[in-house]
């Protein structure tokens, strides 16, 4: 049965869609059958993997409306293994259009469990707040993977984060977990990188994955071409990193792994 990884952080910029992106990518190019899930409205997941977002037939948004079901939105990648739901800016007016249906907030859920035995990992690249698009995914997913920036103002809003998985535990997922929480944007030659990993690492007791992404010029680079990092610059930092962090997710909860 596949895994469903939901990966948030209401603060933008902090490499949620990088990481959604590149972490599909090496799961897959270790044989790992993926679905990746664009829930953002910028479509910037579905761009970064190459597709043209304005071009697709059918996206999120169509499934989250239910004009269709959720096998008429999955489209293959470029990438063996990979196959992706996109999102465009269509979805930006959904939240309104989702008011008054009925447990609007399980729709993600329902159709997910209609497809998930089919892959091994689906991962789902949410937008930047917390709002109905977030608590979709939370509640559809297995756990919570969140990419925390090594920036002074890191842990500014990740209390909220918390409280909002806490509150979707609660009242619509209670098996949901913080799958755990992943540096980017790492700079070694810093102190403040240095000393922002040490601050999270006592205030967040959940599980912090041991790799940590590096502030990499191919990184940034790469969805400009439409591709991951391990396409764009097989040799690069980031592709090494977030090989990594696809070797210790699939590993996960396996004690003799190290």
């Amino acid at each position: 049965m596949g895994r469903i990884i939901a990966i948030a952080n209401q603060k933008g910029g902090v490499g949620k869609t990088t990481t959604a992106i590149n972490l599909s990518a090496c799961l897959a190019e270790i044989g790992q059958k993926v679905l990746t899930i664009d829930i953002d409205p910028q479509g910037n997941t579905t761009s970064g993997l190459g597709v043209d977002k304005n071009k697709v037939e059918n996206s999120v948004y169509d499934m989250l409306l239910e004009e269709c079901g959720i096998e008429a939105c999955i489209i293959e990648t470029e990438i063996e293994h990979q196959f992706l739901i996109p999102s465009n800016v269509n979805l930006a007016g959904a939240e309104i259009e989702l008011i008054g249906i009925e447990e609007k907030e399980y729709i993600l859920r329902k159709e997910t469990k209609k497809i998930k035995d089919n892959y091994d990992f689906l991962i789902i690249d949410c937008p930047p707040s917390l709002n109905m698009l977030t608590v979709n995914a939370l509640t559809a997913a297995d756990t919570v993977l969140v990419p925390i920036q090594c920036e002074y103002y890191a842990l500014e809003g990740l209390s909220q984060l918390i409280r909002t998985i806490e509150l979707v535990r609660q009242r619509l997922n209670p098996e949901l977990v913080i799958e755990g929480a992943v540096f980017t944007m790492y700079d070694a030659r810093t102190n403040l990188s240095l000393q922002v990993v040490e601050n999270v690492k006592g205030y967040l007791h959940q599980n912090i994955y041991k790799t940590i992404i590096p502030r990499n010029v191919r990184l940034a680079e790469a969805p400009s071409h439409g591709l991951p990092i391990n396409l764009y610059d097989t040799k690069s930092a980031g592709a090494e990193s977030y090989r990594l962090l696809a070797q210790e997710v699939l590993h996960k909860g396996e004690e003799e792994w190290q």
